[in-house]
């Protein structure tokens, strides 16, 4: 059957959606190289195991960054020995301009510049801070102004193509008193480094350049385990950043507990679109094949939301085994790519298709491996993942062999905290992805209220206890007593409280929401992201767009769905049409009454660095009236008390 034709991809609508997760180890010595398809685990430093790897395997492939496709296809690549001398080249440049422990901010496109000003700064000492370009979206442009600011930056780095704008930006701050420069990889001596702006508009002299690389005696910093290896900002409000603190022996306590368990070794090759400034991207897609001595391929962002194809013909083209994204991805492509496009791609390869970083729609996973298994995909090849850049990245996942996970539950139950499963496809259940097995962690299920620990069955929230743990937030000691170093109600202590709420089952994690984002209503609790999907089921006119859902008092607790929705085109009537079907389907599933819709403009729904949608800050836009609604159809008594001497809200001709 053709595939139906493919809607336009709104560019903007989904990189906001995209645009948003330590205990001290002995240090090891590496052994030997061994055998190819062996891998050396080490307990030292992020730094130890490239280095390991730039020794033993020196003309591998450490990254390929790829852009187009067809005629147009553009390769370029570094090996493990041509990435070293780049980073000690950026460290070099670094050592005279910061102490260790400084912090760098990375203000880069995904690319082999990132690489190797990330590696650079770990090479120095220094600490790097991967945070998105100052471009596009001023809530961005914010953000990435107050995280300079939270972390104290000492140093800013960039690429050639956005050395330019990044100085502008950081004029604009008041940040230009900052040293900052391009890695640039084309500079004289071939081993690319640091092009620092005020030694010769941009281009890099012998000593920046060259001479650092080819000196012998140079060595990187001797980074412990409990040193802090970056900062990853987590999502948050504009005015309080979050500066998680990984620190290495975090890092290779993850990513080993992941690689032990699903069997990576230096032959596995890793594909992925994600932004290195997000912790999946960064961790689980750069870090984790550069620890493993292995290859890391990457597309960027913005190519792969034009054209989904191109990650599904990088994983094809170079046989990657490895490639993670959100859930909206596997949509995207099951909903964009033509019969034409899936017949020409070969997924047989690809073992390990991670699914995490937002809730997980087991009809999407069905969709996609329904679509692409022409392609040779297989449904076993998923992977639902959870996890949190709090505890480094992974928590939780499922195991190499078998299919996902999934429960049907007592949707009543559930709103009173019992998971109570029910026969496969039970039309009245509700379909829950786990999120698989713990690994190398503890994990206990607790009673928010009380502390207690839960049996199987019950859900309360999730809290970890182990060496991916991270030390805290960076300058916030405050915000670091509440989330880690939590105790149970019997004594039991240093375990992170992570506010999501979830379940064991037969030792499968089911995560069922947000402890801030829970709606009691009527006496029920209801999670958001279940309301949110039967909201998708509504009309083919919500198809690929997001919906935030909440709860605001009035005076009782009310639903608000807020739905992204393209009105050009669309008459009054369509669209109230649309507003009346959303309401009389939730009330009907939901089983009490929903009174509230508001449809914005595609890319108005926020969300996280990890697609997650900020219902919060959703919910605060609506509350204090500025949200930019096309279409607001609500209840008496939360117009009177939220939107007060507003007329009805009309939808202007053309908007959306």
């Amino acid at each position: 059957m053709p595939a139906a034709a493919a809607e336009p991809v709104d560019i903007a609508r989904i990189w906001t959606s995209i645009v948003r997760s330590a205990t001290e180890t002995p240090m090891a010595r590496w052994t030997p190289c061994g055998e190819a398809g062996e891998t050396n685990v080490s307990k030292g430093s992020i730094v130890e195991a490239v280095r390991h790897n730039v020794a033993g395997s020196p003309e591998r492939q450490a990254v390929v960054f790829c852009r187009g496709a067809g005629e147009r296809f553009v390769e370029t690549s570094l090996t493990y020995a041509e990435l070293d001398r780049a980073a000690r080249s950026t460290a070099a440049w670094l050592g005279r301009r910061c102490r260790p422990g400084d912090r760098a901010l990375l203000l880069y496109p995904t690319g082999l510049e990132f690489v190797a000003g990330f590696l650079g700064c770990l090479y120095a000492g220094v600490i790097p801070v991967p945070v998105p370009l100052p471009a596009n979206y001023r809530h961005h442009a914010d953000r990435t102004s107050a995280i300079a600011r939270n972390a104290d930056v000492a140093v800013v780095l960039t690429d050639p193509a956005n050395l330019g704008a990044v100085d502008d930006w950081m004029l604009q701050e008041g940040l230009d008193h900052l040293a900052f420069a391009a890695t640039d990889l084309d500079a004289p001596g071939g081993g690319g480094g640091a092009a620092d702006p005020t030694d010769g508009a941009g281009s890099a002299g012998p000593t920046d350049a060259a001479g650092p690389a080819t000196d012998d005696r140079w060595r990187p910093y001797p980074a412990r385990p409990d040193d802090i290896a970056f900062l990853q900002y987590t999502s948050g409000s504009t005015s309080d950043p979050k500066g998680v603190m990984v620190t290495h022996g975090n890092v290779l306590h993850n990513i080993g507990s992941v690689h032990r368990t699903l069997g990576w070794t230096d032959q596995t090759r890793f594909c992925s679109w994600l932004p290195l400034y997000h912790d999946m991207g960064l961790i689980a897609m750069l870090i984790a094949p550069l620890y493993l001595g292995s290859t890391a391929v990457l597309i960027r962002p913005n190519d792969f939301l034009k054209r989904p194809q191109l990650w599904l013909e990088a994983i094809d083209r170079y046989g990657a085994e490895v490639a993670c994204a959100p859930n909206f991805a596997y949509d995207l492509c099951a909903r964009l790519l033509t019969d034409e496009q899936v017949a020409a791609l070969d997924l047989s390869r690809w073992r390990y298709a991670c699914n995490g970083a937002e809730p997980i729609d087991p009809a999407t996973l069905e969709r996609f491996a329904a679509r692409f298994a022409p392609a040779g995909f297989r449904y076993e090849s998923f992977l639902p993942t959870y996890g949190l850049a709090e505890a480094t990245l992974c928590v939780t996942g499922a195991r190499p062999a078998g299919a996902p996970v999934t429960a049907y539950v007592d949707p009543a139950e559930l709103a009173r905290d019992v998971f109570t499963p029910l026969p496969a496809g039970t039309p009245s259940g509700l379909a829950l992805v786990g999120s698989g097995r713990v690994n190398a962690l503890d994990v206990r299920i607790i009673d928010p209220g009380t502390s207690t620990v839960l049996p199987d069955g019950r859900v309360g929230e999730v809290w970890i206890r182990g060496g991916s743990v991270t030390r805290g937030y960076w300058g916030d000691p405050e915000a670091t007593r509440r989330a880690f170093g939590a105790v149970t109600a019997d004594g039991d202590g240093g375990f992170l409280r992570t506010g999501d709420l979830g379940t064991l089952d037969d030792g499968e994690l089911y995560v069922t929401g947000r402890i801030k984002e829970m709606m009691i209503v009527h006496g029920r609790n209801l999670y958001p992201h279940d309301v949110e999907r039967e909201v998708r089921e509504v009309a083919e006119a919500f198809a690929g767009l997001p919906c935030a859902v909440f709860s605001v008092p009035a005076p009782r607790e009310e639903i608000v769905v807020v739905q992204e929705l393209r009105t050009r085109a669309r008459d009054a009537a369509e669209i109230a049409g649309l507003a009346a079907a959303v309401k009389s389907t939730l009330s009907r599933i939901l089983g009490l009454r929903v009174a509230n819709v508001v449809f914005v403009r595609v890319g108005q729904v926020r969300r996280t660095t990890s697609g997650k949608i900020q219902r919060t800050m959703m919910r605060e836009l609506f509350v204090s009236g500025v949200l930019d609604a096309t279409y607001e159809d609500l209840d008496p008594e939360v117009r009177d008390r939220y939107r007060a001497g507003r007329a009805a809200q009309p939808v202007p001709a053309g908007r959306g």
